[in-house]
């Protein structure tokens, strides 16, 4: 699996959907990767699945709670 390029052309894939999709930021350049998480495939899923992970932190804290309703006549 290490340089299936099946594998690879899926992990651009999701990258690009990520890039695309999600917050600047999230997700570190492929250059960057490689030397933050390493050259490989798994390197690279790993990279994603914390960008997605971030992404969702984000959302959540965005998320605002509706103010309570008051019964008061």
């Amino acid at each position: 699996m290490k340089n299936d390029p099946q594998g690879r052309a899926a992990l651009r894939m999701v990258r690009a959907a990520i890039e695309e999709h999600c917050p600047p930021g999230v997700l570190p350049s492929e250059e960057a990767v490689n030397g933050l998480y390493g050259p490989g495939l798994m390197d690279e899923a790993e990279a994603l699945a914390a960008a997605i992970a971030a992404t969702v932190e984000r959302l959540q804290l965005q998320v605002v709670k509706p103010p309570a309703l008051s019964i008061k006549a």
